[in-house]
């Protein structure tokens, strides 16, 4: 492996998945604005994701739809002039 290109400030974080409200403690090097207190009693980082092994449907299973960005709208918005010409 080469020497001094992985990074030294990994710390121990939550990543919680908003779209199944799942949580679990992790270590990462990842910024984080936000914390949260953990079950331990101990706050940590949190680092927020809108999909991960929780919630996606290679993993559950499950097909899910997840539109979080707003980008059907924005879609639709954007082409519904093209839509009343026709």
């Amino acid at each position: 492996m080469k020497k001094e290109i992985h990074p030294q400030s990994y710390r121990t974080v939550v990543f919680k998945d908003f779209s199944c409200d799942e949580s679990w403690l992790g270590r990462s090097c990842a910024p984080s604005r936000d914390s949260v207190v953990w079950e331990d009693g101990n706050e940590y980082p949190l680092i927020k994701l809108e999909i991960s092994s929780a919630s996606h449907p290679f993993f559950t299973g499950k097909m899910k739809f997840v539109d979080t960005a707003g980008r059907i709208d924005k879609f639709n918005k954007k082409f519904a002039k093209f839509v009343q010409k026709s």
